[in-house]
């Protein structure tokens, strides 16, 4: 159950019963989804950039979509990517942009990013690290230099690389089931 209300006019309503239909699954309700247990950030980028990393937060396979927090602590190049689906994106901390746009993106800043964009997603130096929570409809196409596609990372790879990673820190890799609806 919620917060007990006090004054709010709605106290005394009853929840609605059977709020749940057979077969699905509850909400994924996770508090201050930037912060907490640093075992569960997943490493990540094509290469693997040092101190870039990805706590997931919501796993659809069947859609191919994910959302997650991704954090440089650092000022970096995180990955260059095209992506064939929309992604949108809320800054939580930090400064970070795409080298191929005009915007530089600081906390509270929202960007929704068109299908058949390919950009460089940079962080730069900053007091705090760069956050933002992204909602991925995947696949991702990682770029070189050139624009020329040298791989891809979907739902399946994330998952493949976040079981991997919370086993080999001790969360255990079914922690990711918690997270899949």
């Amino acid at each position: 159950m919620p917060e007990a209300p006090t004054t709010e006019p709605w106290k005394g309503t009853p929840p609605v019963p059977h709020a749940l239909r057979p077969g699905a699954k509850p909400e994924a309700y996770f508090a201050k989804i930037a912060e907490g247990d640093e075992r569960l950030w997943v490493p990540i980028g094509r290469p693997q950039v040092e101190d870039v990393y990805s706590k997931p937060v919501w796993i659809s396979p069947t859609l191919n979509m994910w959302a997650d927090v991704l954090m440089a602590k650092k000022p970096c190049i995180v990955n260059r990517h095209y992506h064939p689906k929309p992604i949108w994106a809320y800054t939580i901390s930090g400064k970070w942009a795409y080298l191929e746009h005009e915007w530089t993106a600081t906390a509270g800043d929202f960007i929704f990013e068109t299908p058949g964009e390919s950009h460089t997603l940079v962080s730069y130096e900053h007091p705090d690290p760069m956050k933002v929570f992204f909602v991925v409809s995947g696949p991702l196409m990682w770029l070189d230099e050139q624009g020329n596609t040298v791989g891809h990372y979907d739902v399946f790879d994330y998952m493949k690389d976040a079981r991997a990673h919370y086993d080999e820190v001790g969360v255990g890799a079914d922690y990711l089931d918690t997270l899949i609806r």
